[in-house]
């Protein structure tokens, strides 16, 4: 008894240091701030301001032009040949899940181990400029995501704004459900089990209960690629996606699916969920309805680059770059159909805070980088549902604000950089002028 007691006050002593700590991260002064910086980009008119002002008053933007207010006692803030910017977005991350093998890490590794790694992965995001992410699913942590959202919102660690789905939702020997292991062990999958309708509103009903801002659902998986066309089977029909957006829709949420290619993409579509994550191949009719709709496309290409470069043998790997090549050029025939793009990673699988490496490759594969920022910033606060309170330098938004080198219209590698991050007024990063 004595020695279980040491631990358990051991545990509470630490839990409250390291929310000190991660408090004292942060600069939050009780007077203004006036950030100055040789640009700033106006997202939305995509035009850049020569110099840069924002007036910060509290958590929120007070003023923003070339030159602000500077009231008696503000505190300056010259970040001299820098780009002001809103925080970046991502909109599809794994907090739960690090660089090696995936299905592993929900065998070996308990949630507690999991869940400090997550704290961490968030701090690194923030460090890295995003300040608003979209947790896609805890692969197999069940609702911890919430203790870690809400952990961020008390201000005890540091890190992004999040939406979190809990747990993700799968049908038996689905694509989550394929993991290979000898099925006498009874290994369960990274997702929560659903096999109808009724199975999917119930699992949702749970995740609500626990936390859950949206729901992910995995619709298709896995996938094939034989003579430059993509195969994938369905999971779900659209009825049953249907009974599930409905259900969110009952209590003010979303539905978000994992969904590479026909038909499931099309199901998602004619259901009306909030975004299809991956969509390596899209019909004319998939992508007419997502048009119509206003249903997010998010790429997530830095994992298939990921996956390219580290896969275990030549053949995987080729099979990587081929997937790739593939989804570059259908997402050209995305961006000519007008379908509307928000920025994602899959961040997880490869290290926290790189994914800015997104916005190269999107470039790359079609986008111009105003196009790319503006998928990143405005469409992504309305993916996660934060409109008119960030992913534009406005006053009355909140101040999550990052400043990098150059010019990233010019040279949009300027976001792998960023070396200046306030978020909610507290200035968590402050590199050198």
């Amino acid at each position: 008894m004595l020695r279980y007691g040491f631990r358990t006050v051991f545990f509470l002593l630490l839990a409250l240091t390291s929310g000190r700590a991660g408090r004292a991260q942060t600069s939050k002064p009780p007077h203004a701030i006036v950030l100055h910086a040789a640009r700033l980009l106006d997202v939305e008119n995509g035009r850049i301001l020569n110099p840069g002002e924002v007036l910060v008053e509290g958590e929120r933007i007070a003023e923003v032009g070339k030159t602000v207010k500077h009231s008696a006692g503000a505190e300056i803030i010259d970040l001299g040949d820098r780009t002001l910017l809103p925080g970046l977005i991502d909109a599809h991350i794994h907090l739960f899940l690090h660089p090696g093998a995936e299905d592993l890490q929900t065998v070996q590794e308990s949630v507690p181990q999991r869940t400090i790694m997550a704290t961490l992965a968030a701090r690194d995001d923030l460090m890295a400029g995003f300040t608003a992410e979209r947790d896609m699913g805890t692969e197999g942590a069940g609702p911890a995501d919430t203790a870690v959202r809400d952990a961020i919102d008390r201000g005890q660690i540091p890190g992004p704004r999040l939406r979190i789905s809990g747990n993700a939702i799968n049908l038996l020997g689905g694509h989550e459900d394929a993991i290979g292991y000898n099925l006498e062990q009874h290994v369960l999958p990274n997702a929560t089990y659903a096999n109808n309708a009724d199975q999917l509103v119930e699992a949702m009903r749970e995740q609500f209960k626990q936390g859950a801002d949206f729901i992910k659902i995995y619709e298709t998986g896995p996938d094939t690629v034989r003579d430059g066309r993509l195969s994938t089977p369905y999971q779900y029909t659209e009825t049953e996606l249907s009974a599930a957006v409905r259900e969110a829709a009952r209590v003010g949420k979303r539905v978000a699916v994992h969904a590479t290619g026909e038909p499931g993409a099309l199901y998602a579509a004619q259901a009306g969920v909030a975004s299809v994550d991956h969509a390596f191949q899209l019909s004319e009719v998939t992508m007419r309805l997502m048009r119509q709709k206003h249903i997010f496309a998010v790429p997530t290409f830095t994992i298939s680059e990921y996956f390219a470069a580290h896969a275990a043998t030549p053949d995987a790997a080729k099979r990587e770059q081929e997937l790739l090549d593939l989804h570059a050029q259908e997402f050209r025939k995305q961006l000519a159909a007008g379908v509307s793009i928000a920025l994602g990673s899959d961040v997880g699988p490869f290290p926290h805070g790189t994914q800015a490496r997104e916005f190269v490759l999107m470039v790359k594969y079609g986008m111009s980088p105003l196009a790319t920022l503006q998928a990143d910033l405005i469409n992504g606060a309305k993916l996660l549902e934060w409109e008119g309170q960030i992913g534009a330098l406005n006053p009355g938004y909140l101040a999550d604000i990052i400043a990098v080198p150059g010019n990233p219209l010019e040279d949009i590698s300027a976001l792998q950089h960023v070396d200046f991050v306030m978020k909610g007024g507290a200035v968590y990063k402050r590199q050198g002028p």
